[in-house]
């Protein structure tokens, strides 16, 4: 379910310090029910496993076909990435998170910045944008319980960095949240029947 930006800006995350001078793009809320206050690391490793595994569907192969015009285009190529285009965020890290362990990413185009308890954010940049998925774990408005909640902060590289933010918006709302939601909440439902 998508929210407002208020859903993420209003909270006391650890991002806002290391991107305050992102845009927040998107924030959607997951239905993960019955969550404790310490589930969050199991999830986001549920969430890990998962990914590794799963690329099928209409979101998967619009994913082959963005990687794919990214190598066409030179989108993609290192010379647009972090440390060369733009800073790493990992760069900005507070020396309280620069220690913190953090997945391995190794089969994913993003790069972990930091992990904790409550919170995960990585990152990625492109020749269209440098971006950051920030996966936070919150206290349900209605009673006990947790769920998860996901921030996309961008910062669009220059005219046609935003032409192609705007581009895609249709088919991240139309098609890869909604699939997105369909996977991580199996995910979720999966771990909590163990």
């Amino acid at each position: 379910m998508r929210l407002p930006a208020a859903a993420h800006t209003g909270r006391p995350w650890r991002i806002h310090e290391i991107a305050g001078d992102f845009d927040v793009e998107d924030v959607w809320r997951f239905r993960t029910p019955g969550g404790r206050a310490d589930d969050f690391p199991a999830l986001l490793a549920a969430l890990q496993a998962a990914r590794a595994s799963d690329d099928s569907g209409i979101s998967g192969l619009l994913f082959k076909i963005r990687w794919k015009l990214g190598e066409m285009f030179g989108w993609d190529r290192e010379s647009a990435g972090t440390g060369s285009r733009v800073e790493s965020l990992v760069d900005r890290l507070p020396a309280n998170l620069r220690d913190t362990p953090c997945p391995d990413d190794t089969d994913s185009p993003f790069t972990s910045v930091y992990v904790l308890d409550d919170e995960y954010a990585a990152e990625i940049a492109n020749g269209t944008m440098h971006g950051v998925m920030h996966l936070g774990w919150v206290p349900d408005e209605t009673g006990p319980g947790y769920h998860l909640q996901m921030a996309v902060l961008v910062k669009p590289n220059g005219l046609f960095g935003r032409a192609y933010m705007a581009f895609i918006k249709p088919f991240r709302y139309l098609i890869v949240y909604p699939a997105m939601t369909r996977s991580w909440e199996r995910t979720w439902n999966d771990l909590a029947t163990r």
